[in-house]
C-alpha cells in the first residue's frame, strides 16, 4: 500500500456535534484555532486573546488552542526526558487504513476513520501496529514537538507507577491511607486502603458531574490552581490544604466510583515514598528509561505540587511510547520498564460487578485497575481516558496502540466514546486480518 504524508488523510467531513443536552456545537473545521486566529498578531487583538485569569482558557472553542499551550498560561515542572531519547519510530503508514469504516454506537451511516476524527475534534493520532506508525494526524495548532494536555490519562501514569513501586515492595498496597498520609486522618480517606484509591474504591464525598457547577471538582480545581478561581469564592488554595477536606461518604471498598481527588491522594503517597517530587518519580521511573522524545511537564498549584490527577502534557508520539511499552509486556528492546506481572495484572483487570452501578454506559462489562480502564474483551484491550478525549488504547491481539488528543466541547467521555470505541475495534480487525 502507497504511504501517505502523515499530515494528510483524506480530506474531512463535518459531522453534526451534539452535547448531552441536545446543544448544537460549531463542527471540528469551523473551530480550528488558526482559521479562528486565535492568539495570532503582535500585539494580539483583544478579542483573540486567551488567558488563565479570566477564564478564556478552558472555554470552547478557545481551549482547542490553549490544550496544546499549556505553559504560555500557568505554571509547569518538567519530566526530563534522557540526555539521549530513545530510537524513533519506524513510519510505515498505510493510505488506505483511513478508509476503515465502522458503525457509530448512535447507529446512522456508517462513517470513515476520518469520520472519526471530524466527530471527535482529534488534535493529533498515533496508531501504531507492531510497534511502527501506520496512521498519524495533526490538525489545528498541534505538531509533532507539540506538547498536550492529557487530563486524566495523569492518572494512569501515577496507577502504574503506584503498581510498579508495589511490586517491587516499596508501597503496600493494602495499608490504610493514613499510614502514609496520617494528615488525612480526619478526612474521608480515613479507614480507606491505597489499594482502595488506586481502584476509586474509596467511600468519600466528592462529585465529578462536569455538568454540575456545584460538583466538588471545581473546588478542586481552584485549589489546585488548575481553574481561575471566581470572584470572592473562598476554600483551600493548594491541593495539600484541600485533600484533608473530603469528607465520607459510603463504604470503602463497595463499587467504583470515579472521583480525581484519589489521584491526588494517590500522588501524595508516591512522593511520600519515593523522596521526590512527582515529576522526577515519572522521569526516573518511567519517561527516560522508556526513551522519551520530548521533555513532558506537570501543571503544579501555589506551592509547586503536581496536579497528578490530570496536569500531565506531552507529545503523542510520547503518549504511544508508553502504550507500546505496556503491549511489549513492559519492555522497551532488552529493557524491563515496568514489571511484567503488573502489566499482567493490569490485563486481568478489578472485579467488574463493582464498576456497574457507576461505570460509564458506554463501558458495558469493563472494570478499573490502578486507574486504567480494563475492557475484558478478546482482543484483552486497556485503556487511558481523559476528559474532552484523551487517549491511550493498547490491543494486544492486533499488536495496536492508539494515542489520540482532542478538544471536544463536551467533557463527558461518552461523547467521544460514541465513535471512538467502535472506530478503534474496527481498525484492530482490520489489523488483525492483515
Amino acid at each position: 500500500m502507497t504511504p501517505i504524508d502523515s499530515s494528510s488523510p483524506a480530506p474531512l467531513r463535518s459531522v453534526i456535534t451534539r452535547g448531552l443536552d441536545g446543544r448544537v456545537f460549531a463542527d471540528a473545521q469551523q473551530t480550528d484555532p488558526r482559521v479562528l486566529g486565535w492568539m495570532q498578531g503582535e500585539p494580539v487583538p483583544p478579542d483573540k486573546r486567551i488567558a488563565f485569569a479570566d477564564g478564556s482558557n478552558y472555554r470552547f472553542p478557545q481551549f482547542r488552542w490553549s490544550f496544546a499551550h499549556t505553559r504560555e498560561l500557568v505554571p509547569t515542572r518538567t519530566v526530563a526526558r534522557a540526555d539521549q531519547p530513545g530510537a524513533a519510530f519506524t513510519q510505515a503508514l498505510d493510505a488506505a487504513l483511513w478508509n476503515t469504516t465502522f458503525q457509530p454506537m448512535t447507529g446512522g451511516a456508517a462513517l470513515h476513520w476520518t469520520g472519526m476524527l471530524a466527530a471527535t475534534y482529534t488534535d493529533a493520532i498515533v496508531v501504531l501496529h507492531q510497534g511502527r506508525v501506520v496512521l498519524e494526524h495533526y490538525s489545528g495548532v498541534m505538531h509533532p514537538q507539540a506538547l498536550h494536555v492529557m487530563m486524566s490519562v495523569s492518572k494512569s501514569v501515577a496507577g502504574l507507577l503506584a503498581a510498579e513501586l508495589a511490586h517491587q515492595g516499596l508501597l503496600d498496597p493494602h495499608a490504610p491511607v493514613t499510614h502514609y498520609l496520617p494528615e488525612m486522618q480526619a478526612s474521608g480517606f480515613a479507614g480507606a486502603t491505597v489499594r482502595q484509591v488506586m481502584d476509586m474504591t474509596t467511600g468519600i464525598d466528592y462529585s465529578e458531574n462536569y455538568a454540575d457547577s456545584q460538583a466538588t471538582i471545581w473546588s478542586h480545581m481552584y485549589a489546585g490552581g488548575m481553574l481561575a478561581r471566581p470572584p470572592g469564592a473562598a476554600g483551600p488554595d493548594n491541593f495539600f490544604s484541600y485533600m484533608p477536606t473530603v469528607g465520607a461518604r459510603g463504604e470503602h471498598g463497595a463499587e467504583f466510583t470515579y472521583r480525581t481527588v484519589n489521584t491526588d491522594v494517590l500522588g501524595w503517597i508516591l512522593r511520600r515514598v519515593a523522596g521526590c517530587n512527582f515529576s522526577d518519580l515519572v522521569s526516573q521511573r518511567l519517561w527516560q528509561p522508556m526513551g522519551a522524545e520530548l521533555d513532558a511537564c506537570y501543571t503544579v498549584d501555589s506551592c509547586g505540587v503536581e496536579f497528578v490527577g490530570g496536569g500531565l502534557n506531552a507529545s503523542v508520539r510520547d503518549m504511544a511510547r508508553l502504550g507500546e511499552l505496556l503491549r511489549q509486556g513492559g519492555r522497551v528492546g532488552d529493557r524491563q520498564v515496568i514489571a511484567q506481572a503488573v502489566v499482567e495484572d493490569l490485563h486481568r483487570g478489578a472485579d467488574p460487578a463493582r464498576f456497574v452501578a457507576n461505570g460509564p454506559p458506554t463501558l458495558p462489562g469493563w472494570s478499573y485497575r490502578n486507574m486504567w480502564w480494563i475492557a475484558h474483551n478478546v482482543n484483552q484491550a486497556i485503556m487511558a481516558r481523559g476528559v474532552h478525549g484523551q487517549n491511550i488504547y493498547i490491543d494486544p491481539r492486533a499488536e495496536m496502540v492508539i494515542a489520540r488528543f482532542a478538544s471536544h466541547p463536551v467533557a463527558a467521555n461518552v461523547a467521544n466514546d460514541i465513535y471512538t470505541l467502535p472506530a478503534y475495534q474496527a481498525m484492530a480487525d482490520v489489523l488483525v486480518r492483515g
